[in-house]
């Protein structure tokens, strides 16, 4: 099964899940809306309509990542160390709780974490990892881990395993861990205003062509749009 959407919503709600039957929300990873919100979203959505979401950027962004100009409001420099990386601390538990809430009023099937660069394989931040994704209650919920950087992939996968965790990646960059779900989130080959050839939509069909897998492809650059519809009908045309 392939499943296919963008990155948040790059046209009006209403067209865009008249189009799609999946996307995934990054207003959750800036700053958490309120529940009504998202319960909102979920209703105005028809039946079958699938949403995936980022987990909120305090369980893994330290608050000197840019990001945390969107939160809303600052982090007082005294607890400044107890945000991010999976820190073992009551704000990142908290964090966790307000994400999973949302999750479960929006319906969410997968939260994705992505981490940044900066979050780079020591043992510090493996320890931290296993412990964080050991003591959470997940709720039902699927997790997704997009790391970025240096990791080994040998590590990543063994990591996925271990913790029960779906390797979100782009393809181009990464090839996926094994599993029975694949999780592409697709960048741009050299950024963000990069759009996806037909060749690059191809070399992705044959990719996402394994039996038993379910394949989450997601496009996150700025023909989001035009890109997302042209691989849907490549794949529709194809199966």
């Amino acid at each position: 099964m392939i499943k296919v959407g963008c990155c948040g919503f790059p046209r009006s709600f209403a067209l865009y899940v008249r189009t799609f039957r999946l996307v995934e929300i990054q207003q959750t990873f800036y700053r958490l809306p309120r529940l009504s919100t998202v319960q909102r979203w979920r209703e105005r959505a028809p039946a079958g309509f699938e949403f995936t979401m980022k987990a909120w950027q305090l369980i893994t962004h330290p608050p000197t990542s840019p990001t945390y100009r969107r939160l809303g409001r600052p982090i007082p420099a005294r607890a400044a160390e107890r945000y991010g990386g999976f820190r073992a601390s009551r704000e990142v538990r908290q964090a966790w709780e307000a994400t999973r809430e949302v999750a479960r009023a929006l319906g969410a099937t997968v939260v994705v974490f992505q981490c940044p660069a900066s979050f780079t394989p020591t043992a510090q931040n493996i320890a931290r990892m296993r412990a964080f994704f050991s003591a959470i209650d997940r709720g039902g919920l699927r997790l997704g881990w997009e790391p970025r950087g240096a990791w080994d992939p040998a590590v990543v996968a063994r990591l996925c395993a271990e913790l029960d965790l779906i390797h979100c990646t782009d393809p181009f960059v990464l090839r996926p861990a094994p599993g029975p779900i694949r999780y592409f989130r697709l960048h741009g080959r050299t950024g963000y205003r990069y759009r996806y050839t037909d060749e690059d939509l191809e070399q992705l069909r044959r990719w996402c062509a394994a039996r038993r897998v379910t394949f989450y492809v997601l496009f996150n650059n700025v023909t989001m749009w035009d890109d997302a519809r042209r691989f849907a009908s490549l794949v529709a045309g194809r199966s």
